[in-house]
């Protein structure tokens, strides 16, 4: 059994460059590939800023993703603080070769594991020392020259800089969940909006704005605008909405599931004087939206 072991939150460029290698070195050596991940995060389950760390991936999205690419098996382990007390060595000896039958592992340049967080190339030492064949990738350089990273995508999401964080991740960044009512002002000014409601209440939300987005419901895809934010214009104290408004279509899906992949931001939420300016301003951002869909 070839092993990848990590939380691969977003299995993004970097991690797809492990899965490749791991799925390749099983071919070779005629063994099966197999990715150990956790849930829930490491950081929720030992309190590292818990209350404001968000996810790339659902455990769902992280597990599909993974088998799309290829690995054969996809074991995932409750992340508890006991499990979160094992040593590099411990964690390589009892899980990897014991429980799982590993015989190699294929290492990110920056992987580490264990309490005791040992350095990428003291891991490979450690493995090497219990028998294990070590296949280590190198750095895999995003926007900027900076390195691939889940702590940089999600930087860049929270930003607003979703065509960036696409970059990285190697697909366009996305949420799914289930439409629920909204206030209906929208629909009002001839733009109705899906308010949605995420599966996966982790999940990292972009920062507030308005994004031209790809939505997928009905079994079908369109176009569209969302608006992420507290809605300045209708109100002081809202709550935050994600309020998709779906180019030329008008049926009803309150009830049903919809994912929205964001193309990039076109503007910061604003508040209005009126809800007239808020419409004029709609207009344009449509005609924004389907621009800057066009060019990707």
């Amino acid at each position: 059994m070839v092993v990848a072991t990590g939380f691969f939150d977003g299995v993004h460029t970097g991690h797809r460059l492990v899965i490749s290698q791991l799925v390749e070195a099983a071919k070779v050596r005629g063994e099966e590939s197999l990715v150990i991940t956790f849930w829930p995060h490491p950081r929720n389950v030992l309190q590292l800023e818990a209350r404001t760390f968000r996810l790339l991936s659902s455990l769902d999205e992280k597990k599909e993703m993974l088998k799309s690419l290829g690995v054969d098996r996809v074991e995932v382990l409750p992340f508890t603080k006991e499990f979160g007390a094992l040593t590099t060595r411990e964690y390589l000896r009892q899980y990897v070769m014991e429980r799982f039958g590993g015989t190699a592992v294929v290492l990110g340049y920056d992987n580490r594991m264990g309490s005791d967080s040992v350095s990428p190339g003291e891991v490979a030492s450690v493995a090497r020392e219990l028998g294990l064949e070590v296949i280590r990738t190198d750095m895999v350089e995003g926007v900027h020259g900076t390195a691939v990273s889940s702590t940089r995508i999600r930087t860049l999401i929270a930003s607003g800089e979703v065509a960036d964080a696409a970059e990285m991740l190697g697909y366009g960044y996305s949420l799914y969940g289930v439409v629920v009512a909204g206030n209906r002002i929208g629909r009002t000014m001839g733009f109705p909006t899906a308010n949605m409601q995420l599966y996966e209440p982790l999940k990292l939300i972009p920062g507030n704005g308005v994004y031209a987005v790809r939505v997928e419901t009905l079994g079908k895809e369109w176009k569209g605008m969302c608006n992420i934010g507290n809605r300045p214009t209708v109100g002081a104290g809202n709550s935050r909405t994600v309020e998709t408004n779906i180019f030329g279509f008008d049926e009803d899906i309150y009830g049903l599931d919809m994912r929205i992949t964001f193309v990039r931001k076109i503007r910061d939420e604003i508040k209005f004087s009126s809800l007239d300016d808020l419409r004029v301003q709609l207009r344009k951002d449509r005609a924004t939206c389907l621009a800057a869909d066009s060019n990707v």
